[in-house]
């Protein structure tokens, strides 16, 4: 029962003194106390009546009120019998601590009250309990063996009017009961239970987004045969599904809690099983891997990657084009909770591994068969995957033209080599028919946000793509341009960082590999000088120094962008080169400012 409902009962005689907002609580039973600290006696949910008697003074009520709201209680409710009316302290303490308070008429008994909430509440709990044992008989015998997640699902929709989908870790929609769930929705949803999961807090969690309140329930097998948990949360945070079920479970009985948790049993299951399934296409990608880095013969590449393409694009045979993407996951030696805080301890190379699964598949397509045709290895601390990519379909020319033969048909023209492949773009756009190749940055952008909040604090995801080769003699070199891909994002600010091989043709591509120790003593040989005198004289020799390079030296127009007569940026200038002992003429030490400049 709600709050509400016992306002809303005149024989209680109750009178709302603060937290309206707050109405819509739970109460799961009621305790009566006037002990200063009765924590030891709360687990939550409770009504809690007191007559006053602990309060001395007014300094006692802020510290009582924090014990109740931390022990979690759903409400207090005062009697008025003692002191008359409810010190105001109190009211303030209540109001601070977001706990509903209530005065009770003095000519109401406590015992009144707690037969009413005893009674409402068992008779609740009975009911339930009743049709839950019914549910979970039936739920048990129609699990996901007998035709997937659905089939559960729409057994809490038919029996408990519980509209649930089962979502990845980046909020793809996996199984669903009814309408399918808008992909920003799962994102959101999959967000708010990584986080949760971070913090290492208990599921289920609530999630309150677009205006309706959801339920999180893991989903993990804690069953027979079940994988051993985790010893860091980090290990698996990136790779459980997860049921999202649209209602708020913090009011529910235990007997309905376990229903949903015998659920999300089923499901693990059933999820243990499709991962099985990926051991054969791991272990494809892993024999083409090790070939490509042992330097085999083409020949031999080709022999397996021959064997690989019809299980990973069914019917096609042959893959006519090939890509490689690297992952890592990498985590600093700070954690949040539910971590043991020593990264060493966490093998990067399966979570990587799981999550570029995840993120290969298009998140346009629900369901698990989606990622049937994704081969990802793991070596070390990286993930590797192999992308198979099905041949472009020809366009059709706008205007045909030619004789026609008997049977109606019109000669074409044949397109010209390589006319049905959009060419790699400098920025990264959504794969599409015309272009099925992969880009970096539009891989990320549906999972950028929910892998931000699973990675919290002290993780950091960065991946790599490789253009589209054609043979096997061309993977030893996509797999290098995906790894220095992988390193040029690992330069970059974010949790969440990609780059394409379109972006390694730059002088950005060396600069990610110079170690730091070395960047450091080379910016601050050329800069710290300049930065001493400004922070000295306020000369700005830095801006000066950045806007005279912008400007390739031109003496005129950077003096107009700067807004300085030529005299005086030709003073700043020579104050630049007495202090550092460089000549800004010179191309040389113009390229060592402007590389010093952009490592800075």
């Amino acid at each position: 029962m709600r709050l509400r409902a016992l306002l809303e009962t005149d024989a209680l005689g109750l009178r709302l003194l603060g937290g309206e907002d707050e109405l819509d609580r739970t109460v799961r039973g009621v305790m009566t106390t006037d002990l200063r600290d009765p924590s030891r006696y709360l687990s939550g949910g409770e009504l809690v009546l007191t007559g006053l008697a602990w309060r001395r003074d007014a300094s006692d009520s802020e510290p009582f009120v924090r014990i109740l709201a931390g022990a979690g209680v759903a409400g207090l409710a005062a009697g008025e019998a003692e002191l008359g009316d409810i010190p105001a302290d109190l009211v303030e303490a209540c109001v601070q601590h977001r706990l509903p308070l209530f005065a009770v008429n003095e000519i109401v008994a406590f015992a009144t009250i707690t037969e009413h909430v005893v009674r409402q509440v068992s008779g609740e709990r009975a009911g339930d309990l009743a049709a839950v044992v019914d549910r979970h008989r039936r739920l048990m015998t129609s699990g996901p063996a007998g035709g997937g997640p659905e089939v559960v699902l729409d057994l809490l929709t038919s029996d408990l009017d519980l509209r649930a989908w089962v979502l990845s870790p980046t909020g793809r929609q996996i199984a669903g009961a009814g309408a399918p769930l808008p992909a920003p929705l799962g994102a959101a949803l999959a967000g708010h239970h990584l986080a949760a999961t971070r913090t290492g807090r208990r599921g289920p969690y609530r999630a309150a987004v677009a205006g309706s309140t959801y339920s999180l329930f893991p989903i993990r097998n804690a069953g027979r045969g079940a994988v051993p948990a985790a010893r860091d949360v980090r290990e698996s945070v990136l790779s459980d599904w997860l049921l999202a079920v649209e209602a708020d479970a913090s009011d529910w009985p235990a007997a309905r809690l376990d229903l949903l948790q015998g659920v999300t049993q089923l499901i693990a299951v059933e999820r243990d099983r499709r991962d099985a399934a990926r051991t054969v296409r791991r272990r494809l990608a892993q024999e083409v891997l090790e070939l490509v880095q042992a330097g085999a013969a083409p020949a031999e590449i080709a022999a397996r990657l021959r064997v690989a393409a019809p299980v990973l694009l069914p019917g096609l045979g042959v893959a006519p084009q090939w890509q490689v993407v690297v992952a890592r996951v990498d985590w600093t030696a700070t954690g949040t909770a539910g971590g043991t805080g020593v990264p060493g301890d966490i093998a990067g190379g399966p979570v990587a591994q799981a999550l570029l699964e995840e993120i290969l598949v298009d998140p346009a397509v629900s369901g698990p068969d989606s990622a049937d045709r994704i081969a990802v290895a793991h070596t070390g601390e990286e993930a590797i995957a192999l992308v198979p990519l099905p041949a472009a379909p020809t366009p059709l020319p706008e205007t045909v033209s030619g004789p026609t033969d008997n049977a109606g048909t019109t000669d074409t023209a044949v397109p010209e080599k390589g006319a049905g492949k959009a060419a790699a773009p400098d920025t990264a756009e959504a794969p599409s028919a015309q272009d099925p190749a992969l880009h970096a940055d539009a891989l990320l952008a549906a999972v950028r946000e929910p892998l931000s909040a699973g990675l919290a604090d002290d993780g950091r995801l960065t991946l790599g793509v490789s253009a589209a080769v054609h043979s096997a003699e061309g993977l030893r070199g996509a797999l290098e341009e995906a790894r220095h891909a992988r390193r040029v994002a690992a330069a970059r600010p974010g949790r969440v960082c990609a780059a394409g091989h379109h972006e390694l043709a730059s002088h950005v591509l060396l600069l990610p590999f110079v170690p730091d120790d070395v960047r450091r003593a080379f910016t601050a040989r050329l800069l710290d000088p300049l930065r001493d005198y400004d922070r000295r004289h306020r000369a700005e020799l830095i801006e000066t120094l950045e806007a005279f390079l912008d400007c390739d030296g031109s003496w005129t127009r950077c003096a107009a962008r700067l807004h300085l007569h030529v005299n005086t940026l030709r003073y700043r200038v020579g104050r630049i080169e007495q202090l550092t002992g460089r000549d800004l003429s010179r191309l040389e030490d113009k390229l060592d400012f402007f590389l010093a400049l952009r490592m800075s």
